[in-house]
């Protein structure tokens, strides 16, 4: 008679712990370029991924241990950058979608495909890269909340949205990163060159829906006086998202969130406040609210 060998005492933890682990990161080994057999799109993708934001570049805390400690892949040692190290970077993008969808990636954050997000070998976690696509002139910003891609030649996996924006959902293609570091953060510095986001290339998926007409509001002699800026857009739509996302949280602590056009770019600005001081107090509060750095700006 054979008789069935019960698991020693804490093997059971021992196995479950293990399958946790592997489960709980979506770091990669490589893989091959995504296909609809192996990590391709969702079968009814959102249809409006085009008209999704970029991250918005933040202060975020940056602990040198967890993701950011040097770790091994494949044989391959790999040492983060430290916290305010500038960096860019030219090689081949690629993207990972469903296969991934809902899991932990390496910063402990679930993976969303249709965030504006990205994994990286050695950037900080959390960082913010502006990807350019030299190919077409489309230039977005994610969020980089994951360790990889590695594969030979790879530089960056973007989210499936980031890639559709970018036009590169068709596989690997040459790109160009610039980290937006913190100190480029607190100084606004991100936002002096703000490309647009073009519509949808013929192949490109999801199409874009289509533009609005109205317009915001231009700047006139009552909005004198000194604004804090909290973001600027060659999209209207992108502004009057974080108008939108930002006006309950603000509400009470500036005098009103705006929209102006000015210069083909759509600026979003809490105030008037009579003084720079005053604004300058306003930009405190809203920084430990909003968790960004804002700038103080004179309208004459």
């Amino acid at each position: 008679m054979t008789t069935t060998q019960r698991p020693r005492p804490g093997m059971n933890l021992l196995l479950a712990a293990a399958l946790l682990a592997l489960a709980g990161c979506a770091t990669r080994a490589p893989a091959p370029t995504p296909s609809a057999q192996t990590d391709g799109p969702e079968e009814r993708p959102p249809p409006d991924l085009m008209q999704v934001p970029d991250a918005l570049p933040v202060l975020e805390p940056i602990r040198a241990g967890g993701p950011n400690k040097p770790y091994e892949v494949l044989g391959e040692s790999y040492v983060p950058l430290p916290a305010d190290a500038p960096f860019s970077e030219r090689g081949l993008a690629s993207w990972y979608g469903r296969k991934f969808h809902g899991r932990r990636t390496a910063s402990g954050e679930v993976y969303n495909m249709y965030a504006m997000t990205a994994a990286h070998r050695t950037l900080p976690l959390p960082s913010f890269v502006r990807v350019s696509n030299p190919a077409n002139g489309r230039s977005v910003i994610v969020r980089v909340n994951d360790r990889g891609p590695f594969a030979k030649g790879r530089v960056i996996d973007l989210s499936y949205t980031a890639a559709a924006k970018l036009g590169v959902l068709g596989g690997v293609a040459p790109v160009e990163l610039q980290r937006i570091t913190p100190e480029d953060i607190r100084r606004g510095a991100w936002q002096a060159s703000v490309p647009s986001v073009p519509r949808a290339l013929d192949g490109d998926e999801p199409p874009a829906l289509p533009a609005t007409t109205a317009l915001a509001a231009p700047a006139s002699a009552g909005s004198r006086g000194f604004w804090l800026q909290l973001g600027a857009f060659r999209e209207r739509q992108g502004a009057e998202q974080l108008q939108g996302q930002a006006g309950a949280a603000v509400d009470g602590l500036v005098p009103m969130l705006t929209v102006f056009n000015e210069q083909s770019l759509y600026r979003v600005q809490a105030g008037p406040f009579a003084s720079r001081a005053e604004a300058e107090r306003a930009a405190e509060r809203v920084r430990e609210v909003l968790q960004l750095a804002p700038m103080v700006i004179e309208r004459r």
